[in-house]
């Protein structure tokens, strides 16, 4: 089993950034990609960014490339998500989940590649 615990959410207004964690217990962290989709009112849950066990690869959807940043501390058992220049349209509830398959040097993008995940941090952006 895999807890993760997602924090940083709030309200801030358009232009601005925020910086979620995702702190993990449970199974070996450093061994997997982990990833954060978000969801809408509304809409589906999508992909926002992944980062591999290592570091070394990332991917981004092509709406938050340039203005958020993954990154993960495998000695913390901890991934973040840096999101700057904040639009209105990224209000949603971010999720973190980690990937099912070890080692991954692929990284997943689909909801179906995930098979732990968060409870969600709500991040709301005004304009």
């Amino acid at each position: 089993q895999v807890q993760l615990v997602e924090s940083g959410g709030g309200l801030v207004q358009a232009g601005g950034s925020l910086r979620l964690s995702c702190a993990a217990s449970g199974r070996a962290f450093s061994a997997y990609a982990m990833g954060w989709f978000r969801q809408a009112p509304g809409k589906e849950r999508e992909f926002v960014a992944a980062i591999t066990w290592n570091s070394r690869s990332t991917d981004y959807a092509g709406s938050v490339k340039g203005r958020f940043t993954i990154s993960r501390d495998n000695a913390k058992n901890t991934v973040y998500l840096q999101m700057d220049s904040l639009k209105p349209e990224d209000t949603a509830i971010y999720y973190c989940a980690a990937d099912r398959i070890i080692s991954a040097r692929i990284l997943g993008v689909t909801k179906e590649r995930y098979d732990y995940w968060g409870q969600g941090t709500q991040v709301s952006v005004s304009s």
